[in-house]
C-alpha cells in the first residue's frame, strides 16, 4: 500500500510540474482495496481495471519503472509509451489491460473467466470498477452472464461515493450497491475498503469459491479517494459535503490503520521498510527518466485502418 501511495505521489508531482502530460487519476486513499484483493489472487489469475488503476497494476506485481516510463511516454513503458496512465498492461503478472471506459473492465474480465471455464483452467479473473459503473447496463449484463454460467469471476466495486463529482445521493434513491450481485443470484458483501485485512479475507473467500467452480462473487469495498477525480490536487472543490467527507476519511487512512495493527502485532523495523520503498521509487523514476523516447516510426503499429 505504501509503495502505491508513494508512486502516485511521485506521479502527481510530475503532473503538477508538467513533466508528465495527459489525464491522471490517482487512487491515494484507496490503496487497501488493490492490495487486499491482489494478495488473494494467484500469479496466474488476471485483473482488469479502469482509469484509476495504478494501484491495481502495482499490487498485482507490475513494474514501477515500466509504470513511470509509460506515464512519461517512454519506449520502455509497460505499453511502449503509447497508452499513458489509463492503459496499463503486464501480461506476465496477469494484467491484460486497463481501460478508461467506465464499466469497461467488467465484461472484459467476464470474457476471460468464460475462457478459463471453457478451457478447464483453474484461474480466476477479477474486475475493478467504481460505484458509477453500476449505472451502466453492461455491468448488469455481465453479472447475469457470470451467474448463469457460474464463471470464475470476482467483481470488485470500489465505492468511493462519488462518480466524478456527483455524490451517490444525487444519482441513486438508496445506498444499496451491495445488493447489485444479489439481484443476479451472486453472493455479495459490503466491506470496509480501508481495512486491508477485511478486504483480503473477503477477497480470499470469493476467490476460493470462484476457483472451485462455485461461481462469481460481488464485493462492494467502501473507500474514499483523497485527490481529485482527475489530477493531483486535493478534491475539495465539490461543495461543502465533499470537504467534510474528505476530512473524515483522512482519519481513516488505510495505511495508518495497517501500520498501527502491525505495530500491535510486534512488527519489526517498519522505518527500514519505508526507507526501502523511498529508494525503490527514486531509482525507478531515475531509470524511467533516462529511458529512450518512443520511436516515431512505430506510430502506426496497433492501429486499425479500413
Amino acid at each position: 500500500m505504501l509503495r502505491i501511495r508513494r508512486a502516485e505521489e511521485a506521479i502527481g508531482r510530475m503532473v503538477e510540474s508538467g513533466e508528465a502530460r495527459g489525464p491522471c487519476h490517482l487512487s491515494i486513499g484507496q490503496e487497501a482495496v488493490a492490495a487486499g484483493v491482489c494478495a488473494a489472487l494467484a500469479p496466474e489469475d488476471t485483473i482488469w481495471g479502469g482509469h484509476r488503476s495504478h494501484g491495481h497494476y502495482l499490487a498485482k506485481g507490475g513494474s514501477l519503472e515500466a509504470l513511470f516510463a509509460e506515464i512519461l511516454g517512454k519506449a520502455t513503458g509497460c505499453a511502449g509509451g503509447r497508452g499513458g496512465s489509463m492503459h496499463l498492461i503486464a501480461r506476465e503478472q496477469g494484467i491484460f489491460g486497463t481501460v478508461p471506459m467506465v464499466a469497461g473492465a467488467a465484461p472484459l474480465a467476464a470474457g476471460a473467466a468464460l475462457a478459463y471455464k471453457m478451457r478447464g483452467d483453474a484461474r480466476v479473473a477479477a474486475a475493478f470498477f467504481g460505484d458509477g459503473a453500476l449505472e451502466e447496463g453492461s455491468v448488469h449484463e455481465t453479472l447475469n452472464l457470470a451467474a448463469r454460467y457460474r464463471l470464475p469471476l470476482v467483481l470488485v466495486c470500489e465505492n468511493n461515493f462519488y462518480a466524478s463529482h456527483l455524490h451517490w445521493s444525487e444519482r441513486r434513491l438508496a445506498d444499496n450497491l451491495d445488493q447489485a450481485g444479489v439481484l443476479h443470484s451472486i453472493p455479495s458483501a459490503r466491506i470496509d475498503g480501508n481495512d486491508v485485512t477485511e478486504v483480503f479475507e473477503a477477497a480470499a473467500r470469493a476467490v476460493r469459491q470462484a476457483r472451485s467452480g462455485g461461481g462469481p462473487w460481488f464485493l462492494e469495498c467502501r473507500t474514499f479517494r483523497w485527490r481529485g477525480h482527475v489530477g493531483p490536487g486535493r478534491d475539495e472543490d465539490v461543495g461543502v459535503q465533499r470537504r467534510c467527507d474528505l476530512a473524515e476519511w483522512l482519519e481513516r487512512d488505510p495505511i495508518g490503520r495497517a501500520e498501527e495493527r502491525l505495530r500491535q502485532l510486534g512488527a519489526a523495523d517498519l522505518e527500514s521498510e519505508k526507507s526501502g520503498i523511498e529508494q525503490e521509487i527514486a531509482h525507478a523514476l531515475e531509470a524511467a527518466r533516462r529511458a529512450p523516447a518512443r520511436d516515431p516510426a512505430r506510430v502506426t503499429e496497433h492501429v486499425c485502418a479500413r
